[in-house]
């Protein structure tokens, strides 16, 4: 089994991951969809969380060596990077969605300076649109920005296209096409339910419904 698939077998495992293909959730966004992640949940699980935070180290280490910060992303990621950063004994920041109202107003909290190459931690990614907002916030404060690692990603095409005309390494632990092929495995939803799945995945704005 795949990285990947084990990934996704401990957040459904866990209900971090919940697929409801037949009775839709609706997201902030108004957006109908047959999967809700919420990986918050992961940090109550010590040993699910430990596996995370490896893999998150180990991705960290691999495609991204010459990193010399970390910074999370507010408010999910948050603890996933100060985790991280613990482990591979890096300099650790993290961004908020926009400068604080009052005291120093600051939007990116903790020690940096400019120049460093910086790895962003987020725990989910969905259109990429908060996820690059951050990395925008961290190129205008004169970071360089060397790549980006999430948990999990829906691997919307819209997304793609975001990471890619920003110039933004990516990679995640799991995706959503291992994901489905997982709970097909698990026997944890139908042939005809994956039909429902895959069919969200390819037009997630302008679906109702299975």
């Amino acid at each position: 089994m795949t990285n990947e698939k084990v990934v996704a077998e401990k957040l459904l495992q866990i209900n971090a991951i919940k697929l409801s293909p037949t009775a839709p959730f609706t997201w902030a966004s108004g957006w109908k969809s047959p999967i809700y992640c919420d990986n918050r949940k992961t940090l109550s699980f010590p040993f699910i969380r430990d596996y995370v935070k490896s893999e998150l180290c180990n991705v960290i280490f691999e495609q991204f060596q010459d990193a010399d910060l970390l910074a999370g992303v507010a408010t999910a990621g948050i603890p996933w990077g100060a985790m991280a950063a613990d482990q591979l004994k890096l300099p650790y920041i993290y961004v908020r969605p926009k400068p604080k109202e009052h005291g120093l107003g600051n939007q990116i909290e903790g020690h940096f300076e400019k120049g460093q190459k910086t790895v962003v931690i987020e725990d989910l990614v969905s259109t990429g649109k908060s996820s690059l907002q951050a990395v925008d916030a961290l190129r205008a404060a004169g970071l360089e920005v060397v790549g980006m690692v999430s948990i999990f990603t829906y691997g919307f095409a819209v997304a793609e296209k975001a990471f890619a005309d920003a110039g933004v390494a990516y990679k995640s632990l799991t995706n959503y096409n291992s994901l489905i092929e997982i709970a097909i495995e698990k026997n944890i939803v139908t042939p005809d339910q994956q039909s429902i799945l895959l069919n969200w995945r390819e037009d997630p704005a302008n679906w109702t419904g299975a």
